[in-house]
């Protein structure tokens, strides 16, 4: 009984994660803290790597501006379709594996050999483990990404 209990407890509070991650930069394994999956579209992302907030125009406002606040505009520019940087909206894209949400998340998470550094929460600045994008806003980001391009969602 005891057993089931806690088996069940577990179940609840756990976060599946079905998505393996891998760098950018080497293809080694990333790892993400689990915890920081703490909302549906985030926990959805980590089980399937499908990006809920494709087509949520509330979220893609939100994606919008959080771009702008981290100064995504300065190398991509305001429409996402590069500036100094590389642009992000395909078709073709520098690391092909951005035409999904779950490589695109992996190059903007960790960063890239090409000059972007990790932009994730706690690898962003080594001094301020709380400087970054959280999972949930980095899939808002890439969700208004999505509707610069051609069409894609990143969840094909």
């Amino acid at each position: 009984m005891s057993s089931l209990l806690v088996s069940m407890m577990a179940f609840a509070g756990a976060v599946s994660a079905d998505v393996s991650f891998v760098k950018t930069t080497d293809g080694s394994a990333l790892k993400i803290d689990p915890s920081l999956f703490d909302t549906p579209a985030a926990k959805e992302f980590l089980a399937t790597g499908k990006n809920s907030y494709v087509g949520n125009a509330e979220a893609i406002a939100k994606g919008k501006k959080i771009f702008g606040l981290y100064s995504c505009t300065q190398c991509h520019g305001g429409d996402a379709k590069g500036q100094v940087g590389p642009g992000l909206v395909g078709p073709t894209f520098r690391y092909p594996k951005d035409a999904t949400n779950k490589g695109m998340f992996e190059t903007v998470w960790a960063g890239t050999n090409g000059g972007m550094g990790a932009k994730g929460i706690g690898l962003m600045d080594a001094t301020d483990p709380k400087n970054g994008v959280t999972p949930d806003e980095l899939l808002k980001v890439i969700a208004w990404i999505r509707t610069q391009g051609t069409g894609l969602t990143g969840n094909e």
